[in-house]
Protein backbone atom coordinates (compact mmCIF):
# COMPACT_ATOMS: atom_id res chain seq x y z
CA UNK A 1 0.00 0.00 0.00
CA UNK A 2 1.32 3.36 -0.52
CA UNK A 3 1.27 6.76 1.35
CA UNK A 4 -0.96 8.20 -1.69
CA UNK A 5 -4.13 4.92 -0.96
CA UNK A 6 -3.70 6.22 2.90
CA UNK A 7 -3.39 9.81 2.47
CA UNK A 8 -6.90 9.62 0.65
CA UNK A 9 -8.53 8.98 3.75
CA UNK A 10 -10.20 11.41 5.26
CA UNK A 11 -8.80 11.30 8.85
CA UNK A 12 -11.35 13.52 10.49
CA UNK A 13 -14.37 11.42 9.86
CA UNK A 14 -12.29 8.16 10.67
CA UNK A 15 -11.08 9.24 14.13
CA UNK A 16 -9.06 6.34 14.34
CA UNK A 17 -5.71 6.09 15.70
CA UNK A 18 -2.95 3.14 16.47
CA UNK A 19 -2.07 2.10 19.24
CA UNK A 20 0.79 -0.03 20.05
CA UNK A 21 1.74 -1.78 23.26
CA UNK A 22 3.63 -4.09 24.38
CA UNK A 23 6.99 -5.01 27.43
CA UNK A 24 9.90 -2.85 27.51
CA UNK A 25 13.06 -4.12 24.71
CA UNK A 26 10.12 -5.80 22.45
CA UNK A 27 10.70 -3.41 19.67
CA UNK A 28 7.76 -0.78 19.83
CA UNK A 29 10.20 2.23 18.77
CA UNK A 30 10.94 0.42 15.44
CA UNK A 31 7.53 -1.00 14.46
CA UNK A 32 5.75 2.38 15.30
CA UNK A 33 8.47 3.76 12.92
CA UNK A 34 7.79 1.02 10.22
CA UNK A 35 4.14 2.30 10.74
CA UNK A 36 4.72 5.70 10.54
CA UNK A 37 6.47 5.49 6.95
CA UNK A 38 4.05 3.34 6.02
CA UNK A 39 0.60 4.91 7.02
CA UNK A 40 2.31 8.63 7.25
CA UNK A 41 1.89 8.81 10.74
CA UNK A 42 3.65 10.70 13.74
CA UNK A 43 4.70 8.89 17.03
CA UNK A 44 2.88 9.80 20.36
CA UNK A 45 5.06 8.58 23.89
CA UNK A 46 2.49 6.42 26.54
CA UNK A 47 5.85 5.63 28.25
CA UNK A 48 5.96 7.30 31.84
CA UNK A 49 9.50 7.29 31.98
CA UNK A 50 10.56 8.54 28.65
CA UNK A 51 8.35 11.78 29.13
CA UNK A 52 11.06 13.15 31.38
CA UNK A 53 14.16 15.22 29.67
CA UNK A 54 16.60 13.04 32.40
CA UNK A 55 18.30 10.17 31.61
CA UNK A 56 17.53 9.75 27.89
CA UNK A 57 19.65 6.75 27.87
CA UNK A 58 18.69 4.75 31.20
CA UNK A 59 15.00 5.09 29.99
CA UNK A 60 15.79 4.04 26.46
CA UNK A 61 14.13 7.11 24.73
CA UNK A 62 14.48 7.09 20.86
CA UNK A 63 17.45 9.82 19.98
CA UNK A 64 16.77 11.87 16.70
CA UNK A 65 18.64 8.97 14.85
CA UNK A 66 16.58 6.31 15.95
CA UNK A 67 13.84 8.47 14.77
CA UNK A 68 14.55 8.53 11.45
CA UNK A 69 12.69 11.51 10.45
CA UNK A 70 9.96 10.57 11.56
CA UNK A 71 7.77 13.21 13.93
CA UNK A 72 7.74 12.12 17.46
CA UNK A 73 5.82 13.84 20.34
CA UNK A 74 6.09 13.70 24.41
CA UNK A 75 9.52 12.61 24.68
CA UNK A 76 11.64 14.72 27.17
CA UNK A 77 9.28 17.40 27.52
CA UNK A 78 9.25 17.34 30.95
CA UNK A 79 11.42 18.05 34.07
CA UNK A 80 12.54 15.54 36.37
CA UNK A 81 11.33 17.70 39.12
CA UNK A 82 7.91 17.56 38.15
CA UNK A 83 5.25 14.67 39.13
CA UNK A 84 3.88 13.31 35.73
CA UNK A 85 0.06 11.61 36.47
CA UNK A 86 -2.26 10.33 33.88
CA UNK A 87 -4.54 13.21 33.46
CA UNK A 88 -1.54 15.22 32.74
CA UNK A 89 -0.33 12.91 30.55
CA UNK A 90 -3.73 12.76 29.26
CA UNK A 91 -4.04 16.55 28.05
CA UNK A 92 -0.48 16.29 26.33
CA UNK A 93 -1.54 13.33 24.20
CA UNK A 94 -4.95 14.73 23.33
CA UNK A 95 -3.12 18.03 22.30
CA UNK A 96 -0.73 16.39 20.74
CA UNK A 97 -3.12 14.22 18.29
CA UNK A 98 -5.70 17.00 17.34
CA UNK A 99 -2.04 18.48 15.88
CA UNK A 100 -1.52 14.84 13.93
CA UNK A 101 -4.95 14.86 12.25
CA UNK A 102 -5.35 18.27 11.70
CA UNK A 103 -2.06 17.64 9.29
CA UNK A 104 -4.54 15.09 7.81
CA UNK A 105 -1.69 12.77 9.43
CA UNK A 106 -2.22 9.42 11.72
CA UNK A 107 -1.25 9.18 15.31
CA UNK A 108 0.53 6.19 16.65
CA UNK A 109 0.04 5.98 20.76
CA UNK A 110 3.17 3.93 21.58
CA UNK A 111 3.66 2.93 25.33
CA UNK A 112 4.01 -0.11 27.70
CA UNK A 113 2.22 1.89 30.65
CA UNK A 114 -0.94 0.00 31.72
CA UNK A 115 -1.94 3.18 33.35
CA UNK A 116 -1.75 5.57 30.09
CA UNK A 117 -2.53 2.67 27.58
CA UNK A 118 -5.87 2.18 30.07
CA UNK A 119 -6.83 5.92 30.12
CA UNK A 120 -6.11 6.27 26.76
CA UNK A 121 -9.02 4.09 26.16
CA UNK A 122 -11.47 4.44 28.66
CA UNK A 123 -10.68 7.82 30.38
CA UNK A 124 -10.46 8.00 34.20
CA UNK A 125 -11.97 8.89 37.47
CA UNK A 126 -12.31 12.27 38.38
CA UNK A 127 -10.52 12.49 41.74
CA UNK A 128 -10.22 15.30 43.64
CA UNK A 129 -6.24 16.52 44.43
CA UNK A 130 -4.68 15.93 48.07
CA UNK A 131 -3.89 18.90 49.79
CA UNK A 132 -0.16 19.11 50.36
CA UNK A 133 -0.51 19.10 54.01
CA UNK A 134 -2.60 15.98 53.68
CA UNK A 135 -0.09 14.28 51.33
CA UNK A 136 2.91 15.46 53.72
CA UNK A 137 1.25 13.47 57.07
CA UNK A 138 0.30 10.44 55.33
CA UNK A 139 4.01 10.22 54.02
CA UNK A 140 5.24 11.05 57.22
CA UNK A 141 3.46 8.03 58.46
CA UNK A 142 4.12 5.61 56.04
CA UNK A 143 8.09 5.97 56.76
CA UNK A 144 7.04 6.41 60.41
CA UNK A 145 5.36 2.71 60.31
CA UNK A 146 6.36 1.24 57.47
CA UNK A 147 4.56 -0.58 54.36
CA UNK A 148 2.75 -3.70 56.15
CA UNK A 149 1.21 -1.26 59.06
CA UNK A 150 0.39 1.56 56.49
CA UNK A 151 -1.27 -0.85 54.11
CA UNK A 152 -3.06 -2.56 57.78
CA UNK A 153 -4.99 0.98 58.47
CA UNK A 154 -5.27 1.45 54.92
CA UNK A 155 -7.56 -1.38 55.01
CA UNK A 156 -9.67 -0.30 57.50
CA UNK A 157 -10.47 2.70 55.02
CA UNK A 158 -10.37 1.13 52.05
CA UNK A 159 -10.49 -2.82 51.74
CA UNK A 160 -10.08 -3.13 47.83
CA UNK A 161 -7.21 -0.31 47.24
CA UNK A 162 -5.43 -2.13 50.00
CA UNK A 163 -6.04 -5.71 49.22
CA UNK A 164 -4.43 -5.02 45.37
CA UNK A 165 -1.66 -3.29 46.54
CA UNK A 166 1.76 -5.41 48.32
CA UNK A 167 3.37 -3.27 51.50
CA UNK A 168 5.91 -1.99 49.11
CA UNK A 169 4.05 -0.20 46.74
CA UNK A 170 4.72 3.60 48.93
CA UNK A 171 2.93 5.68 45.93
CA UNK A 172 -0.19 4.01 45.18
CA UNK A 173 -0.30 3.30 49.84
CA UNK A 174 -0.25 6.86 49.92
CA UNK A 175 -2.08 8.28 47.21
CA UNK A 176 -5.10 5.69 48.57
CA UNK A 177 -4.44 7.27 52.32
CA UNK A 178 -4.55 10.88 51.48
CA UNK A 179 -7.65 10.72 48.87
CA UNK A 180 -9.87 9.13 51.78
CA UNK A 181 -8.28 11.27 54.29
CA UNK A 182 -8.54 13.85 52.38
CA UNK A 183 -12.41 13.56 50.70
CA UNK A 184 -13.58 10.85 53.44
CA UNK A 185 -14.35 8.21 50.51
CA UNK A 186 -12.12 6.03 49.50
CA UNK A 187 -9.93 5.82 45.98
CA UNK A 188 -12.11 2.68 45.28
CA UNK A 189 -14.82 4.48 44.92
CA UNK A 190 -13.87 7.44 43.53
CA UNK A 191 -12.35 4.72 40.25
CA UNK A 192 -15.51 2.94 40.46
CA UNK A 193 -17.50 6.14 39.34
CA UNK A 194 -17.37 7.67 36.01
CA UNK A 195 -14.50 7.98 33.91
CA UNK A 196 -13.90 11.09 31.43
CA UNK A 197 -10.76 12.04 29.60
CA UNK A 198 -10.62 9.13 26.82
CA UNK A 199 -8.67 9.89 24.17
CA UNK A 200 -11.14 11.12 21.22
CA UNK A 201 -10.93 8.52 18.46
CA UNK A 202 -11.20 4.92 18.06
CA UNK A 203 -7.97 2.70 18.71
CA UNK A 204 -6.66 -0.04 16.36
CA UNK A 205 -4.72 -1.84 18.84
CA UNK A 206 -1.54 -3.50 18.06
CA UNK A 207 0.50 -5.46 20.62
CA UNK A 208 4.02 -6.53 19.91
CA UNK A 209 4.94 -10.04 22.00
CA UNK A 210 8.21 -11.29 21.04
CA UNK A 211 9.19 -14.58 22.75
CA UNK A 212 9.92 -14.71 26.55
CA UNK A 213 13.56 -15.90 25.63
CA UNK A 214 14.17 -13.46 22.88
CA UNK A 215 12.87 -10.61 24.86
CA UNK A 216 15.08 -11.08 28.01
CA UNK A 217 17.86 -11.27 25.72
CA UNK A 218 17.32 -8.09 24.34
CA UNK A 219 17.02 -6.82 27.82
CA UNK A 220 19.97 -8.07 28.78
CA UNK A 221 21.59 -6.91 25.75
CA UNK A 222 20.09 -3.09 25.68
CA UNK A 223 21.31 -2.39 29.21
CA UNK A 224 24.88 -3.75 28.43
CA UNK A 225 24.93 -1.58 25.69
CA UNK A 226 23.49 1.25 27.92
CA UNK A 227 27.02 0.76 29.91
CA UNK A 228 28.30 1.35 27.29
CA UNK A 229 26.72 4.50 26.55
CA UNK A 230 27.80 5.96 29.56
CA UNK A 231 24.49 5.93 31.09
CA UNK A 232 26.55 6.33 34.70
CA UNK A 233 27.21 10.04 33.11
CA UNK A 234 23.80 10.91 33.33
CA UNK A 235 23.01 9.18 36.40
CA UNK A 236 25.63 11.40 37.91
CA UNK A 237 24.18 14.19 36.70
CA UNK A 238 20.20 13.59 37.77
CA UNK A 239 22.08 12.41 41.27
CA UNK A 240 23.78 15.97 41.98
CA UNK A 241 20.73 17.21 41.56
CA UNK A 242 19.11 15.30 45.00
CA UNK A 243 15.79 15.28 44.04
CA UNK A 244 13.18 14.15 46.09
CA UNK A 245 13.36 10.22 46.20
CA UNK A 246 9.54 10.19 45.90
CA UNK A 247 9.80 11.84 42.68
CA UNK A 248 7.95 9.28 39.57
CA UNK A 249 11.91 9.59 37.90
CA UNK A 250 13.60 8.13 40.51
CA UNK A 251 11.51 4.76 40.04
CA UNK A 252 13.14 4.34 37.01
CA UNK A 253 14.74 1.10 36.37
CA UNK A 254 18.13 0.41 37.20
CA UNK A 255 18.76 3.74 38.62
CA UNK A 256 18.87 3.09 42.16
CA UNK A 257 21.69 0.18 41.35
CA UNK A 258 23.51 2.92 39.36
CA UNK A 259 23.47 5.53 42.05
CA UNK A 260 25.02 2.82 44.68
CA UNK A 261 27.16 2.25 42.31
CA UNK A 262 28.42 6.08 42.60
CA UNK A 263 28.61 5.84 45.93
CA UNK A 264 30.62 3.08 45.41
CA UNK A 265 28.35 0.13 47.06
CA UNK A 266 28.27 -2.08 44.93
CA UNK A 267 30.04 -3.08 41.61
CA UNK A 268 29.13 -1.86 37.96
CA UNK A 269 28.43 -5.87 37.75
CA UNK A 270 26.20 -5.76 40.52
CA UNK A 271 23.95 -2.92 39.51
CA UNK A 272 24.21 -4.72 35.78
CA UNK A 273 22.71 -7.70 37.30
CA UNK A 274 20.16 -5.49 39.36
CA UNK A 275 19.29 -3.28 36.36
CA UNK A 276 18.37 -6.64 34.29
CA UNK A 277 16.74 -8.49 37.00
CA UNK A 278 14.27 -5.89 37.53
CA UNK A 279 13.82 -4.83 33.79
CA UNK A 280 13.26 -8.68 33.08
CA UNK A 281 10.38 -8.64 36.10
CA UNK A 282 8.76 -5.60 34.85
CA UNK A 283 8.95 -7.02 31.29
CA UNK A 284 6.63 -9.80 33.17
CA UNK A 285 4.25 -7.61 34.74
CA UNK A 286 3.51 -5.94 31.47
CA UNK A 287 2.97 -8.77 29.58
CA UNK A 288 0.75 -9.89 32.25
CA UNK A 289 -1.04 -6.80 31.61
CA UNK A 290 -1.13 -6.98 28.25
CA UNK A 291 -2.49 -10.42 28.03
CA UNK A 292 -5.84 -9.72 30.93
CA UNK A 293 -6.11 -5.92 30.01
CA UNK A 294 -5.12 -5.22 26.25
CA UNK A 295 -7.06 -7.26 24.19
CA UNK A 296 -5.74 -6.33 21.05
CA UNK A 297 -6.62 -6.57 17.41
CA UNK A 298 -3.48 -7.80 16.25
CA UNK A 299 -0.27 -9.46 17.57
CA UNK A 300 2.88 -8.84 16.00
CA UNK A 301 5.48 -11.33 17.37
CA UNK A 302 8.18 -11.04 14.69
CA UNK A 303 9.16 -8.00 12.18
CA UNK A 304 6.45 -6.17 10.51
CA UNK A 305 5.48 -7.18 7.32
CA UNK A 306 3.79 -5.74 3.99
CA UNK A 307 0.97 -8.42 4.84
CA UNK A 308 0.26 -7.17 7.92
CA UNK A 309 0.87 -3.41 7.09
CA UNK A 310 -2.36 -4.30 4.39
CA UNK A 311 -4.45 -5.95 7.46
CA UNK A 312 -3.84 -2.33 9.37
CA UNK A 313 -4.99 -0.50 7.06
CA UNK A 314 -8.02 -2.65 6.94
CA UNK A 315 -8.58 -1.88 9.87
CA UNK A 316 -8.72 1.48 10.21
CA UNK A 317 -10.89 1.15 6.96
CA UNK A 318 -13.42 -0.85 8.79
CA UNK A 319 -16.39 0.44 10.07
CA UNK A 320 -15.51 -2.33 13.17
Amino acid sequence: MSNAAYNNLDNQKLQKYIMIAGPTASGKSQLAIDIARALDGEVVNADSMQLYSDLSILTARPSDRDMKGISHHLYGVLDGAQRASVAIWLGLAAEAMAAIWARGRMPIVIGGTGMYLDAAMNGIAPIPDVPVKIHDAVTNLYQDIGGTAFRQKLAALDPPVAARLVDGDRQRLIRAMGVVTATGTPLSKWQAGAHEGALEGRPIKLAILPPREVLYKRIDDRFDLMLKRKVLDEVHRLAKRQLDPTLPLMKALGLSALISVLKEDITLEEAGYIGKRDSRRYAKRQMTWLRNNYHAHMIIKKKLSKSLIENIFSLICSNG
